[in-house]
């Protein structure tokens, strides 16, 4: 066994590759998900990625899948995904009917927490939660060394914590979710309200059009030094302060890693704020051991996470 695919399925772009046992990639395909075309379509895509990364005549030994979905933990179906809209549906029978080989799936965040656990910033780290800021806001915890499911096999759902009951509707169809708060989503959500408006002139000016502006251009407003996309964006870290010192107070975990395409194009003008508002809300004797960093493989903790579920399959 020299070799394992792994994909990191999100509600944007599908993430393919192919690793070693030392969570080295040594081949990768990204292409874009869209979810609006339907669960056929999608596993169309996922399978020409895939191809596109197996050397000719080698076989890998199976498949690790993150995907931002609930899944049941005796099927292996997916339940429900909010940013693929699927509901009740079989990838994994799918992808072994097609490749041949063994497939494995969890939960994007899960994967992306064992990721920076056996490769990242949290090597070494027995208790920790990875938080995901991207499309959407996801969780994924280790405690005692391994990966935490829950009896059901839905832990982690950080995202999904109730924030502001009276807040913005969730994808998931509750109100005041940190997901409705701090994700990329409710980024561009706040920012397109703004100059509707009539303000966040800079912000219409890089993009162009008010469709256009979204998290990835109030970011670029931001870092410009943009009040107004910085103002956006220390909201949004705000939010996620308050849900990290929840967990703080109830799990006491001795690290939060902090990664996702939104965490990644902002950094510190997310994370300062996080910061400042966990220390705030967290139990004071907790508040030293509060810590708070970011992922340290960038965008590859839920590619490497997703390969990591295979070889620990392969190893039983």
């Amino acid at each position: 066994m020299s070799s394992v695919l792994a994909v990191d399925l999100g509600g944007t772009k599908i993430c393919s590759a192919l690793v070693n046992l030392k969570g080295e990639v040594i081949k990768q395909d990204t292409c874009l998900t869209m979810p609006d075309s339907g669960f056929e379509l999608v596993v169309d895509r996922i399978l020409t990625s895939l191809k596109s990364v197996i050397p000719e005549g080698e076989q890998p030994a199976g498949i690790g899948i993150a995907v931002p979905a609930y899944i049941d933990q005796c099927t292996d179906r997916i339940v429900f995904s909010p940013n693929l809209q699927w509901h009740d549906v079989d990838l994994k029978k799918k992808l072994e009917d097609h490749l041949g080989i063994p497939v494995w799936l969890d939960n994007d965040a899960n994967l992306a927490a064992l990721g920076e656990h056996r490769y990242g910033a949290g090597k070494g780290c027995n208790d920790l939660l990875y938080i995901t800021v991207s499309t959407g806001v996801g969780g994924g915890l280790i405690l005692g060394g391994k990966v935490y499911r829950g009896a059901f096999r839905g832990a982690g759902e950080f995202g999904h914590m109730i924030i502001d009951r009276n807040g913005p509707l969730c994808s998931c169809k509750n109100r005041g979710c940190l997901e409705a708060l701090a994700s990329g989503t409710a980024i561009k959500r706040d920012a397109q309200k703004l100059v509707n408006f009539g303000q966040g002139s800079r912000m219409f000016s890089l993009a162009g059009s008010v469709e256009k502006v979204d998290a990835g251009i109030v970011g670029q407003a931001a870092l410009g030094g943009d009040p107004e996309a910085q103002a956006i964006l220390s909201r949004a870290g705000r939010n996620l302060g308050i849900a990290i010192a929840s967990v703080m107070n109830l799990l006491n975990p001795e690290m939060f890693i902090i990664g996702g395409g939104v965490a990644y194009g902002v950094g510190h003008l997310i994370l300062n704020p996080a910061r400042d508002e966990a220390y705030k809300n967290t139990y004071p004797p907790y508040r030293k051991f509060l810590k708070i960093v970011p992922a340290g493989l960038s965008s590859d903790s839920g590619i490497l996470g997703a390969a990591a579920l295979a070889w620990d399959h392969l190893a039983v």
